[in-house]
């Protein structure tokens, strides 16, 4: 006899239902594997984790920092070790997507949503690499694993790339793993200043209580009250049967999203800095890509690969400011906001991971570490502590994952 499982058939209540059938029998039958929807579940789950963020984020940062405590981390055999990090590391990344897709109330003016989670494959790319690194190492050994890491990385290039489309060619922040929703303020000083009213109306906002500085004259201040009043005045002469008409249509309209600027318009708008711009992001996602190519070819102990990686991430970072910078009297042309300005300062500080990759790492800051461990030796408590921090950073150093900054 025959057995067939059938994981397809779900029903109509979206309960995940197990069906066995027996190729021979006259009525096939039917088992049930859970007995409470999956969307249910899932979204109970969501609004657990919604609820609870705080205390989501402290088991995940217990459990993640309790993982390096782990016996055989950094041995031959930690494929066991690496896969419970993975695990975690994928957890992590989904409780964070389910707090960031949050639902909120308000949604004028945004962008439109993706409909794929872009950060959240990038996050379990990233996670999953680790995993794929220590696997290929233990079977593969050191020169094959290159391929497995080349494909991985590939992958989220691509992955890096469609996003960077998607997102209307902003600034990728944290490699794509936190969204961009920033509002350029470069689009928003190229505009007027323009609100609308409940009734429909438009006036510029400086002309409205709350959404601009009250003006200082004597002049600004008879105009301003002129306008309230005539507003005011509208207002009350409209039947109320109006208002509500009116403002039953306001809650039906669709929101109006932001126009995401294309790859044309950024060329014809902003020039040579637009241009720029682009060739550094692109830059800046392929970077992992081909120093992983060039370790593939000439080696992890090669000068070549090391200095590339550190030409190009200094090329990147060199446009970044030339493109955000005033000169000539000219205007900005792009204007940074706070998460940009952030990520700025992110991918400066990884610079100090260079210190940590081979060769470098070899030849000078290896010995470095060593010679620090020895000093602080013979003190009982910060002896040891110095020695375990030594043993984990040269345990992590052999990891590309760890150093990669990708």
């Amino acid at each position: 006899m025959i057995m067939h499982t059938n994981l397809w058939n779900c029903k109509t209540d979206n309960t995940l239902s197990l069906e066995i059938f027996f190729l021979g029998s006259p009525q096939p039958s039917c088992t049930r594997l859970l007995g409470v929807p999956v969307t249910e579940a899932m979204e109970t789950y969501k609004r657990w984790v919604r609820h609870n963020k705080d205390y989501v984020h402290s088991l995940e940062s217990l459990a993640n920092g309790l993982t390096w405590l782990l016996p055989e981390r950094f041995s031959d055999s930690e494929i066991g070790p690496e896969a419970v990090t993975t695990i975690l590391g994928i957890i992590t990344a989904i409780n964070e997507h389910i707090i960031d897709t949050t639902p909120t109330q308000d949604v004028s003016g945004s962008v439109e949503p993706y409909s794929f989670p872009y950060s959240l494959c990038l996050s379990a790319l990233k996670d999953l690499e680790t995993l794929v690194e220590v696997v290929a190492q233990h079977y593969y050994g050191d020169d094959k694993k290159w391929n497995f890491l080349a494909v991985t990385e590939a992958t989220k290039v691509l992955v890096r790339l469609s996003l960077f489309r998607k997102s209307g060619y902003k600034m990728l922040l944290s490699g794509g793993e936190t969204c961009n929703d920033e509002t350029d303020s470069s689009s928003l000083t190229s505009q007027h200043q323009m609100s609308i009213k409940p009734d429909g109306n438009h006036s510029s906002s400086y002309m409205k209580n709350n959404h601009g500085p009250e003006p200082q004259n004597l002049e600004g201040r008879a105009l301003s009250a002129l306008s309230k009043f005539g507003e005011n005045t509208r207002m009350v002469s409209k039947p109320v049967w109006l208002r509500r008409v009116q403002h039953q249509q306001a809650i039906m309209e669709p929101p109006v999203l932001a126009e995401k600027p294309t790859l044309f318009s950024i060329l014809s708008k902003k020039g040579l800095r637009g241009a720029l711009f682009l060739i550094g992001e692109v830059l800046s996602i392929t970077r992992p890509l081909i120093y992983v190519l060039f370790i593939r070819k000439y080696g992890a102990r090669s000068w070549t690969p090391w200095f590339l990686s550190l030409a190009i991430d200094c090329i990147g970072m060199s446009i970044l400011s030339i493109v955000t910078s005033v000169a000539g009297g000219k205007t900005q042309m792009f204007h940074l906001s706070a998460p940009e300005k952030d990520e700025v300062k992110r991918r400066k500080l990884l610079f100090v991971l260079y210190l940590m990759r081979d060769p470098f790492f070899s030849k000078y800051t290896r010995h470095r570490l060593e010679s620090t461990e020895k000093v602080l030796e013979p003190i009982p408590v910060i002896g040891f502590l110095t020695a375990k921090a030594v043993e984990l950073t040269i345990g992590a150093q052999t990891r590309y994952t760890y150093m990669s900054g990708s």
